[in-house]
């Protein structure tokens, strides 16, 4: 069996965390047998990655570079929180977050052998969560000391460290959306389901019913989105009011789940 289809060489990459190409050459070996194909990838040296592929990460770090209008940010996950903190995990973030800059978000996607050799050196089961590249005329980014959250956001207009405060902000509040008029409404409807269902079960009347939940959604939208949001550097004013006459382009936030 030479063709070996593309479903095939993911499901073997997902179970063992080994690069794409190997896991073509063991099954094309194999003769598209999956176990088959794993003895081989053991017997080859890759036996500690693939008993490592189905532990989970509830752990990471997210990593960022930034310069001149550009940010790469990526989400690298682990098992622990003590691997996801050491040297040799910060370094190896760090150099993919470079990598993301320099080369693009495909040239980190497809490092499947620098991750795999992380695995063997950290002894982790480590994968990437996420890797972004965003260019904007003003970019602010921000990762929260503990790397557990990062925030990057653009602006038409406006300054560097404006944009910061607010990717700081959102790192805080964890608006859904930028703006009121972006809740999307399926999102609207199921609230407005509920909030009928609390309604009637206080017994308020039909006649100002509609009232009631016209301030609800009015409410909703904007706790739900950046730009209404009380500054958290100052809750006397909001996102818009702190933008002044600069616009939020776009809004990134990633996580450590």
């Amino acid at each position: 069996m030479s063709d070996v289809s593309a479903s095939a060489v993911a499901s073997l990459r997902a179970r063992t965390g080994v690069s794409m190409m190997e896991c073509q050459k063991a099954l094309t070996e194999a003769e598209g047998d999956e176990e088959k194909a794993i003895d081989i990838l053991r017997s080859k040296g890759e036996a500690q990655a693939v008993k490592k592929a189905d532990r989970e990460q509830g752990e990471g770090y997210i990593f960022s570079k930034s310069d001149d209008g550009k940010v790469a940010i990526i989400l690298l996950k682990c098992e622990t929180d003590f691997v996801s903190r050491g040297d040799d995990f910060q370094a190896f973030g760090n150099g993919l977050a470079e990598l993301a800059f320099n080369e693009g978000e495909e040239a980190v996607r497809n490092a499947d052998d620098k991750i795999n050799e992380a695995v063997q050196k950290m002894g982790e089961n480590i994968t990437l969560g996420d890797v972004n590249v965003v260019e904007g005329e003003t970019i602010g980014c921000y990762v929260h000391t503990n790397g557990k959250i990062g925030v990057v956001i653009t602006l038409k207009g406006g300054s560097a460290e404006l944009a910061r405060d607010v990717a700081m902000h959102a790192a805080a509040m964890n608006p859904l959306y930028i703006s009121p008029d972006d809740v999307p409404a399926d999102v609207v409807e199921r609230e407005t389901v509920i909030w009928k269902q609390q309604l009637k079960s206080e017994g308020k009347p039909e006649e100002i019913m509609e009232k009631i939940l016209i301030g609800k959604e009015k409410k909703f939208r904007e706790e739900n989105a950046l730009l209404k949001q009380e500054f958290v550097k100052n809750p006397e004013q909001t996102i818009e009011q702190y933008l002044g006459d600069a616009n939020v382009d776009s809004y990134l936030r990633l996580s450590v789940v």
